[in-house]
């Protein structure tokens, strides 16, 4: 299920990447959230694939299309020579070639015991609960205070315009 859904997520990337229509490219966009949310499942992440699939997925990407929307791009004007094409594909394969021998040269092997431990309960929503609001409690609160005061502010400018 990984390669199927890697595959996809390359694909669509690589699709998005190409495409000269913006809301095309940003609903390629969308079809790589959604196999990356499938990889954060494969891994038993439930809870980073639904926050994945809600918050980038679903507000990023219609934020995204109104502003492609409301902007009014239209498609790029021209044609890609099949020269510049094959360019652009080489420098993606050598890039690639690259990346993959240096992970290869740096090795896998094993984890340590500290991550192994740490990797038992990733994503699961006891487990994000616990880093939340243990370690991460006071920026957690502060982001929290941040936010209320910017829909404040968006309710106060809203308000003065109406009147």
């Amino acid at each position: 299920m990984f390669y199927i859904i890697g595959g996809v997520a390359v694909l669509s990337a690589l699709i998005m990447v190409t495409n000269k229509k913006p809301v095309s490219a940003a609903m390629s966009l969308i079809v790589t959230m959604l196999c990356l949310s499938g990889m954060y499942v494969l891994l038993d992440a439930h809870l980073i694939a639904a926050l994945q699939i809600i918050v980038y997925a679903g507000a990023i990407m219609v934020l995204f299309l109104f502003v492609i929307m409301l902007l009014n791009i239209q498609e790029k004007e021209g044609r890609l020579s099949g020269h510049k094409i094959f360019l652009q594909f080489a420098w993606i394969m050598l890039v690639g070639y690259i990346f993959i021998s240096m992970v290869k040269l740096i090795g896998g092997g094993s984890l340590p015991a500290r991550i192994e431990e740490s990797i038992n309960g990733f994503g699961t929503t006891k487990a994000v609960g616990e880093i939340l609001f243990t370690d991460f409690l006071l920026p957690f609160e502060i982001a929290s205070i941040l936010l209320l005061a910017a829909i404040v502010g968006a309710v106060i400018l809203a308000k003065a315009r109406v009147d």
